[in-house]
């Protein structure tokens, strides 16, 4: 094994400058660049990034056990309707007011209280949902639910983005993001069993499905306490010291971890200003002024991924017993599988999002499964399709498209200021998300239920139209922000220029 390299060789955060009382010098950015991938990142990924396999589980368990929940003997009185619209709502709604509020105290009191804040709040909602009694009480833990899930969008993806090397950060965030379909596959398997009634009383089974969403919380919580804080965070709050420590200690786990000493840095430090925590006035000024076209791409991309996966993650099941005869226990095999294929259009496509490039490929995810859902929509009105080929084409459809939502994500991440990092993912996020993952369950589900087959293609072709028009939008404005460090994309707020080493 290698000799780690010494302090004295080391470009230590020690030897910044001071200029002026609140100005540092920092090399922090191009340091965690150019770590090497080992064992240090994938404790950040599994602490961070498994969240999402939360969100897939909740959403999925909601929207396969509906008929279930309905039922008379399960112990609360609510109909499919209120759980596959207004219940959908209600989380999604949740979703947005977390993702504003923790998104902007992220901002201001660090990435890792509000990691640890935002799953506590979604631990407890959920563990209180299995109490649930009454459409009411149903309700407000939905909405609580949804207030820590979208806090953990706001939390996560800037911390992950910021602790992960430019060079791969595309592939690993599409990656995290996509393993929400590991949590809705397990869901799916999950709600086979638990909808038994061999197995789990009318009132018992659904009950169970939300301790599945807490075990696994906890689980995640125990990992993530060891998971740092953001240094580039640190930086720009005046703890220059802290964020040294941190990177200091990454640098040696991951020589010791590899055997090899850290090439040598070839970046231009950065000057760094400490400033007071910014307002929302500020951050809207500098997302929609400073940088209003991609203002423009970061709605276009989270409004059709949001219109589309909301519709079909919460109205597949109702497709597919109201119109193929399909059990309602047997629901959850067909999900399953479009599950799965949600989670490998990441999996396989995410390092093309680094080499072949951001553009071409969210583009092409975008429109691709755009173009692929209005042929899906020809086939189901002329009535071309069985349960199976339905689920095959929606597959198809959504193997592309789960990169494209993926990259909605790392885009509004790596295109804005660090000071404004975890607010803009909050603000695309709930903005998007309100559009279309309320609207479009409301309005799926209603023309769904219509039993009506030109209905549900008309449904179909609306979240085809918003995938495709975002793909134009990106072909037109995307930003090439592949291998390149998240301060060059946009400048920090608080920087000041730059300096020779």
């Amino acid at each position: 094994m290698a000799d780690p390299v010494k302090p004295s060789e080391r470009p230590e955060e020690r030897t910044r400058t001071s200029r002026g009382d609140d100005v540092i010098e920092t090399r922090v950015p191009a340091r965690l660049d150019r770590l090497p991938w080992c064992r240090w990142h994938w404790r950040i990924v599994i602490g961070l990034g498994t969240v999402w396999i939360l969100d897939g589980l909740e959403v999925t368990i909601v929207g396969t056990m509906a008929a279930r929940l309905a039922e008379q003997g399960s112990g609360i009185s609510i109909s499919t309707t209120q759980v596959t619209t207004v219940a959908a709502a209600v989380y999604v709604a949740g979703a947005c007011s977390g993702a504003l509020f923790f998104g902007w105290l992220t901002d201001r009191l660090g990435r890792k209280k509000l990691f640890m804040l935002t799953l506590a709040v979604y631990l407890a909602a959920t563990a209180v949902t299995a109490f649930s009694s009454s459409a009411w009480f149903f309700f407000v833990c939905r909405f609580f639910t949804g207030f820590g899930i979208g806090g953990e969008y706001a939390a996560i993806n800037s911390a992950v983005d910021e602790l992960i090397p430019a060079r791969v950060r595309g592939r690993i965030d599409l990656i995290i993001n996509g393993s929400f379909w590991i949590g809705a596959a397990f869901g799916a398997f999950a709600s086979i069993a638990l909808l038994d009634t061999a197995l789990f009383a009318t009132d018992v089974g659904w009950r169970l499905a939300f301790g599945l969403g807490l075990a696994l919380g906890l689980v995640i919580l125990l990992v993530r306490r060891h998971v740092p804080e953001s240094p580039r965070w640190l930086i720009t709050h005046g703890r220059a010291d802290e964020a040294e420590k941190v990177v200091a200690e990454a640098e040696r786990a991951v020589e010791r971890q590899t055997g090899t000493a850290l090439p040598p840095l070839t970046d231009e430090p950065i000057l760094i200003r400490e400033r007071a925590p910014l307002g929302f006035v500020t951050i809207a000024r500098t997302v929609v002024a400073r940088y209003p076209r991609r203002t423009v791409l970061g709605l276009a991309l989270f409004i059709g991924q949001a219109f589309l996966y909301n519709s079909v993650t919460f109205g597949y099941a109702v497709i597919l017993t109201q119109y193929f005869d399909v059990p309602q226990g047997d629901t959850g095999y067909y999900f399953a599988v479009i599950a799965v294929g949600n989670f490998l259009g990441p999996l396989l496509l995410g390092h093309l999002f680094d080499s072949v490039g951001r553009k071409p490929m969210i583009a092409g995810t975008y429109l691709g499964s755009g173009l692929l859902l209005f042929g899906t929509a020809a086939l189901f009105q002329h009535g071309s399709l069985s349960a199976v080929t339905m689920t095959a084409c929606w597959t198809a459809v959504l193997f592309l498209a789960s990169a494209g939502a993926s990259s909605a994500y790392l885009t509004v991440s790596e295109i804005f200021p660090l000071e404004t990092r975890a607010m803009c993912i909050a603000f695309f996020y709930a903005v998007g998300t309100a559009a279309g993952g309320i609207s479009g369950p409301l309005l799926f589900n209603s023309l769904v239920s219509t039993g009506n087959v030109s209905d549900t293609t008309l449904a179909f072709c609306i979240g085809a139209g918003l995938m495709t028009a975002a793909g134009l939008v990106e072909a037109a404005i995307g930003v090439r922000a592949e291998r390149r460090s998240l301060e060059s994309l946009a400048s920090p707020l608080s920087a000041v220029g730059t300096t020779s080493a």
